[in-house]
């Protein structure tokens, strides 16, 4: 599974979060997660599981973030 990596971009997502990575750290060998300046507890969520948080200090949109966090697992 190590071949298989996932870019989870987000922005106010502490709802619907756990369920995503946790589905997501069983499938994929390296998940990212770019947070977009959550103010409703997503990196906190996001912090409960192994994967590699991006938090951004404002919203830089998802293609910016989608592109950061792709740079982001190709290192």
């Amino acid at each position: 599974m190590d071949e298989i990596g996932a870019v989870i971009v987000t922005y106010n997502s502490a709802g619907c979060l756990a369920g995503c990575l946790e589905a997501a750290v069983q499938r994929c060998g390296e998940v990212v997660v770019v947070d977009n300046a959550s103010t409703d507890g997503t990196p906190q969520t996001a912090r409960r599981f192994p994967v590699r948080l991006l938090e951004n200090r404002t919203n830089r949109g998802f293609a910016a973030a989608a592109n950061q966090g792709v740079a982001a697992i190709a290192t």
